[in-house]
């Protein structure tokens, strides 16, 4: 049995083969990044334009490095679900034509969630339940998991997302998009005790985050009260340990969040997924904390935090239990 599935949720172009193991046979992606560069961020109108382009090579392409025919795929999936929606319409238009041309089942799948699964193909086994933590750029999470597809949210951002904020502050200190590598590489020569900006919530008995205030003491730290000024006013140094400051901000409240909800909910299990989850400082940091907390850590690899097609493997548990998509399927921006 094999599947075919289609990710278009934000910028980056990606179609996977499967089985119903699930195993994965390709996984192929077409970043977008040259064509935001300029822009500082993801301009949704090109992203949707770009995914037009370029869906269909990938797919072929996908089918290609897995040996399968596309009439040998046996259901079609799609991410449907959060993410832009003239992005998200290209994907969901694309697999309901093939999943109508082939005549075979059509399943949709929430993006949030298959990252959360992308933890069970890398780990080959159960992991659930255990407590989510989805971070990316425009997600930051907490979910007590009772199954791969029970969710119930613990906790989400009230603003920015840790992901959006990377990318805030690398615009801040100049040092491009994507901003969370862009961050991590120039924290790597700072000093993180440099500058004590604030943690939003790491005293309160709630799960929620907020990121917006960091972001602008970022902004304030650098800038004083003119924010007309340049970075250029700051030495190497000072940007690096700016960098360093900020990023040990966002990995402590991560962490401690983390920690919180594995003490309200009696799990055992940590499970976590997002591009931000492809941060050394952070992985390093909630696998110390799940080690002292007694709880299994469970994240994937650097390649299948950031968005890609392979994790919609999720689609196979719906398969399992016949939970097909409608005819009608639509493009939902907004996590439900």
């Amino acid at each position: 049995m094999y599947f075919l599935a289609i990710e278009t949720s934000c910028d980056e172009t990606a179609a996977a083969v499967f089985t119903e193991e699930p195993k994965i046979l390709s996984n192929v992606v077409a970043s977008q990044t040259d064509l935001h560069a300029r822009f500082g961020g993801v301009v949704p109108e090109v992203a949707a334009r770009a995914h037009l382009q370029r869906l269909l090579p990938v797919v072929d392409e996908a089918l290609r490095q897995a040996g399968v025919r596309l009439d040998q795929i046996g259901c079609l999936a799609v991410h449907n679900t959060p993410g832009l929606v003239g992005a998200l319409l290209v994907g969901v238009s694309a697999a309901k034509m093939l999943a109508l041309a082939l005549q075979i089942p059509l399943v949709s799948a929430n993006h949030i969630e298959s990252h959360i699964y992308a933890c069970r193909l890398a780990a080959g086994r159960e992991i659930f339940p255990c407590v989510g933590l989805v971070v990316s750029g425009g997600h930051t999470c907490l979910f007590h998991c009772m199954t791969a597809l029970d969710f119930e949210m613990l906790g989400a951002t009230l603003d920015d997302a840790a992901g959006e904020a990377f990318d805030k502050v690398a615009s801040i200190l100049g040092l491009g998009f994507p901003g969370g590598p862009a961050v991590e590489r120039e924290a790597s020569g700072g000093n993180s005790e440099a500058h004590q900006f604030p943690r939003s919530f790491m005293k309160e008995d709630r799960l929620d985050f907020s990121f917006s205030g960091l972001k602008t003491a970022v902004l304030y730290t650098v800038c004083g009260q003119d924010l007309s000024c340049s970075v250029a006013s700051l030495s190497a140094q000072q940007r690096s340990d700016v960098a360093a400051s900020f990023q040990q901000a966002v990995v402590d409240v991560l962490v401690e969040k983390s920690r919180h909800a594995l003490r309200r909910t009696g799990l055992k299990r940590l499970a976590v997924g997002g591009g931000v989850a492809a941060n050394c400082a952070l992985r390093t940091a909630l696998e110390r904390m799940a080690a002292e907390e007694g709880a299994e850590f469970f994240i994937p690899s650097m390649k299948l935090c950031t968005d890609n097609a392979a994790m919609a493997a999720i689609a196979v548990e719906k398969w399992r239990r016949q939970q097909w998509a409608p005819p009608d399927l639509d493009a939902v921006p907004a996590y439900a």
